[in-house]
């Protein structure tokens, strides 16, 4: 039994990842399912045994780059680290500096 398993079993047999893991699994999963590597990571929160990871994303490149279209997805992952799906929250232009 590895530590792993013996720390899984003093939890009641859950699995748990660290955000750390959270947002490697999140980038990979998005990375595969688009084609194209995150950006950058906005944020990484827990919630009820889930993690939910949003990144940014170039939709679309322009000349000059401040008019390029970057999309904010969300993507949740279960209490193992497995994608339960993802979703685009927004979509604006890389320039954009106003309020959500």
């Amino acid at each position: 039994m590895t530590d792993n398993d013996e720390q899984r079993e003093e939890r009641g047999g859950e699995r748990h990842i660290g955000a750390r893991q959270a947002v490697e699994r999140a980038v990979s999963y998005m990375t595969e399912m688009t084609g194209q590597e995150p950006e950058v990571v906005i944020a990484v929160e827990p919630d009820d045994g889930r993690w939910h990871v949003q990144m940014e994303l170039l939709e679309l490149a322009r000349i000059p780059q401040t008019t390029d279209v970057l999309g904010c997805y969300e993507v949740t992952l279960d209490a193992d680290g497995e994608p339960e799906g993802y979703h685009r929250t927004r979509r604006y232009h890389r320039a954009y500096v106003g309020e959500r």
